[in-house]
């Protein structure tokens, strides 16, 4: 527990201190994807709950392989629910990430949701997240301390009010959402595009101002396209997924296919 706690603690301060974090992301079940990831290097691996059938007992067995791996993992959570929260911490997550954050109000429910008395009113329980009671009291003391919850801002009306968002006690930061941030600036699937970008940038800005992480997704990252995202003002960058890396994988394959047939 210890070990992990440290983990947890310097990643809240990388935060803090928009240092240059770089993240995994996993939107299919199975554990031995989170273990091949953990050995990248990475900060952290997020799982995606919002747009895959991933569920609870697989999310344990994936934080529990990123963890054996020595990575942090934060589950994207599929709505604003109490419920899964309270579940996927307990199961040992190190923090959630929250889709679509449009409101100050919002951002306050999750970390009331998240955290232990006095800042939140999170249920103490017994499982998997508190060593099944040995760890019980090294995990509560320092718990609110060094867990991380990440925004996404997916919308023009948290792009609007991104100041208050990041204003909430115990935000760490906010991850742009570029796709449905594009359908709601009316460009849907141009994540390119400069509304987009500009929008993003605007996100990245109120970040710096406010001592607050902000991260975006690569959908297929290179050196050059990681730096930009740097250069325009994030901190951290999801180095795709296990779906674009499969996609892209097979769209090539497809044409290998069609050149030697």
């Amino acid at each position: 527990m210890d070990a992990l706690n440290e983990r947890r603690a310097a990643l809240k301060h990388k935060l803090a201190n928009q240092g240059r974090i770089l993240a995994g992301w996993t939107s299919l079940a199975h554990p031995s994807i989170a273990e091949i990831f953990s050995r990248m290097g990475i900060d952290f691996l997020g799982i995606d709950l919002e747009h895959s059938t991933i569920d609870q007992e697989q999310s344990q067995r994936i934080i529990a392989a990123c963890h054996a791996g020595g990575c942090l993992c934060l589950p994207r959570i599929p709505t604003h629910d109490q419920q899964t929260i309270k579940r996927l911490l307990d199961s040992g997550a190190d923090g959630i990430i929250a889709p679509t954050v449009e409101t100050a109000e919002q951002a306050a429910q999750l970390v009331t949701w998240m955290k232990y008395p006095p800042l939140g009113r999170r249920g103490y329980g017994i499982a998997r997240a508190q060593g099944y009671g040995f760890d019980f009291e090294a995990y509560t003391t320092r718990w609110n301390d060094i867990s991380t919850l990440i925004v996404q801002i997916e919308s023009v009306q948290g792009v609007d009010n991104i100041d208050a968002i990041l204003s909430v006690e115990g935000v760490d930061g906010a991850m742009v959402g570029p796709y449905d941030l594009s359908g709601s600036l009316g460009v849907s699937g141009q994540i390119d595009h400069p509304k987009v970008r500009e929008a993003g940038k605007r996100v990245a800005e109120a970040c710096r101002r406010l001592g607050k992480a902000c991260g975006t997704q690569s959908v297929a990252p290179t050196v050059e396209s990681v730096n930009r995202h740097f250069e325009d003002g994030y901190t951290f960058v999801v180095l795709a997924s296990d779906i674009f890396l499969l996609w892209k994988w097979s769209a090539e394959m497809a044409e290998l296919g069609k050149a030697v047939r």
